[in-house]
């Protein structure tokens, strides 16, 4: 099932960038091999786990995936991965570019294989500049792309990160997109292509498509930056006994808002509060003022208060709260899986839904090399060969290991 049922997908991605984007192409119903090295993913070692090799962050970037772990400083284990690569129509790597090189992995080798394949890199910089060679990971990123300098001059000064993977996140996203439109286009000309994704200058856009502000003019206007987001007022508004999330935005909010707290008058009193324009050219003072007012009713009045209001607003959650949203719960977002190895544990399905061709949760994550002899068997390795590649250390298959109980 699923909308790309069919295509195949040579997954040579490590850690999260790759393996989350992989990941939704293979709820979408692609074939996704992951291809290991014989240490494994690295986030098979971050905990917490019930066994080695299985962490939690590994869980949840690698399901609906079949993996085969391949030695590929060995020749064999480059045969190997190129014979899987003949009848692929997409192969994604998150190394740099540099390194498929050294390792006669790069695009011209493999399209001479096959020229319809998507070679899709996705990696930290574009290879046009000074920056090409160099490693990436998501904190540089956040820093690199003004995330950090945004946070600090929003609060107090502190350049801090965000406290999620939201770099690997965000161009995990634009992969996907990116892949999508590319197996697209190999679709009405026949032919494929080299397709790159770079991380810095993905997310120089993503973050300054706000933030670009008065520096989007020649002379410049301003020193940048959106004042509404970089107020240091905004955030989740305390309560008598909680926090609640709310935005009183437009006009029409501010007049329904006013009248359920018997404030009407105020854009009279206080023309800061008079007009759209005028709430954001004061949009401190204004955030301020409604943090003050917030204090005064719990999260469940405020809550009962805006709904009627029909002013935007949900509670602030944490991360045990949200597995109990009633939204969530109703929409069966979170849902309950006996995995072989790791027991009962709770996934995420995929939020996007197709009326036609639904994706859907089929394989777990696999353990390291789990999948790795029926994989070589179907692009036509024989058992003899399979098995002197196992014993020579080219093909890396997992031990046996007793089910986890719930």
């Amino acid at each position: 099932m699923g909308p790309i049922a069919g295509i195949k997908i040579i997954d040579m991605t490590s850690v999260l960038m790759g393996p989350y984007a992989t990941q939704m192409l293979a709820d979408m119903g692609a074939d996704v091999i992951k291809v290991e090295a014989p240490e494994g993913d690295l986030t098979r070692q971050i905990g917490p786990f019930r066994h080695d090799g299985m962490g939690a962050i590994y869980l949840n970037a690698n399901r609906n995936k079949r993996s085969i772990c391949l030695d590929l400083k060995h020749p064999d284990g480059r045969d190997a991965l190129k014979r899987l690569a003949a009848d692929a129509d997409v192969l994604v790597y998150n190394v740099r570019p540099q390194a498929m090189a050294r390792l006669g992995l790069d695009y011209e080798t493999i399209a001479a294989i096959n020229p319809r394949i998507i070679y899709a890199g996705v990696f930290g910089f574009g290879q046009d500049g000074p920056y090409a060679a160099k490693p990436a990971y998501d904190d540089l990123i956040q820093g690199g792309s003004t995330m950090s300098a945004l946070i600090a001059r929003s609060g107090d000064g502190i350049p801090r990160y965000v406290p999620t993977a939201v770099a690997d996140r965000v161009v995990g996203l634009t992969a996907v997109g990116a892949i999508c439109a590319t197996l697209v286009h190999r679709e009405r000309t026949g032919r494929g292509q080299r397709l790159d994704v770079p991380m810095f200058e993905t997310m120089v856009g993503f973050v300054l498509g706000d933030h670009l502000s008065g520096l989007s003019f020649d002379p410049p206007l301003d020193r940048g930056g959106y004042a509404r987001q970089l107020s240091p007022e905004r955030r989740p508004y305390k309560t008598s006994d909680g926090h609640v999330c709310a935005l009183v935005y437009n006009d029409k909010q501010w007049t329904s808002f006013l009248s359920a707290v018997g404030r009407s008058d105020l854009p009279e009193r206080d023309p800061r509060f008079a007009s759209f324009a005028n709430r954001s050219a004061n949009i401190d003072f204004v955030y301020g003022a409604l943090a003050e007012l917030f204090e005064t009713k719990t999260t469940a009045e405020w809550l009962a208060l805006l709904e009627q209001a029909d002013v935007p607003a949900m509670p602030m959650h944490d991360v045990e709260s949200v597995l109990d949203d009633p939204h969530l719960v109703a929409t069966d977002f979170f849902q309950m899986v006996d995995h072989p190895t790791e027991g009962r544990m709770r996934t995420m399905r995929m939020a996007t839904t197709w009326s036609e061709t639904p994706a859907e949760i089929g394989n777990l994550a696999p353990r390291k090399g789990e999948q790795g002899v029926e994989i070589l068997a179907a692009a036509g390795f024989d058992p003899a060969t399979i098995q002197r590649l196992i014993d020579t250390g080219v093909v890396s298959v997992p031990a046996p290991v007793a089910p986890s109980k719930p």
